[in-house]
């Protein structure tokens, strides 16, 4: 099926958004790694990974999606307690890992194209952490109650620091102001990680199976 000429263009306004950020990912990385969040991700995280079966979600696309495969892991593996998770988000996932008032205030629902699934607009809210009961295809699949279940949740800082850079416009901020109020303000529990994918290679190093948690 070929898509309607609205959905080519709003697919288009979003790859040259996240197209705009590639230049900036890298640059400030030196300043993140800094960060001494950072410093004690890189010997703590994610840690020695209890449970008989173990699983990496890689997560990188904002959908339920990377949450929905975390919490099925969970879910299926019996008895209850015999299996773990580590979900990474980087990428465009990134803002998953972000409070509510992030969302609202840099516009990241509107900006990134990314619809709530309850109201069917642009998020203007994290739709996937504290979400009303049925909006997700399973309500033990938002970010905050997977984090209370135990799994282990890292936020990549070279996309936070990409993205926050990008957006700071929208909050009348400077970039660096705007990385370090997204660093301040991701969802308790979640650790902020040198890149997603020091985070991916670190969870697989501890014993993790690989699961892609994008599209």
């Amino acid at each position: 099926m070929t898509d309607a000429p609205s959905d080519r263009a709003g697919h288009s306004r979003r790859r040259t958004m996240f197209g705009r950020l590639a230049g900036g990912l890298v640059g400030g990385l030196a300043g993140l790694l800094s960060m001494p969040a950072l410093a004690a991700a890189e010997h703590e995280w994610p840690g020695a990974v209890a449970g008989r079966h173990r699983l990496l979600v890689d997560g990188y696309a904002a959908s339920p999606e990377p949450l929905m495969f975390a919490h099925t892991f969970l879910a299926t593996n019996q008895p209850a307690g015999s299996a773990r998770v580590v979900l990474v988000l980087r990428a465009k996932a990134l803002p998953i890992a972000l409070d509510s008032a992030i969302w609202a205030k840099y516009r990241i629902g509107q900006s990134f194209g990314i619809i709530d699934p309850e109201t069917r607009a642009p998020a203007v809210k994290n739709p996937l952490l504290r979400p009303r009961h049925g909006v997700l295809p399973n309500d033990a699949a938002a970010i905050d109650r997977l984090l209370a279940a135990g799994v282990i949740v890292g936020a990549c800082g070279v996309a936070l620091h990409g993205q926050s850079k990008a957006l700071a416009a929208n909050a009348g901020v400077s970039a660096e102001d705007a990385a370090r109020e997204w660093a301040a303000s991701l969802v308790p529990g979640v650790t902020l990680l040198p890149s997603g994918v020091w985070g991916v290679g670190r969870a697989q190093e501890s014993g993790c199976g690989y699961c892609s948690g994008g599209d």
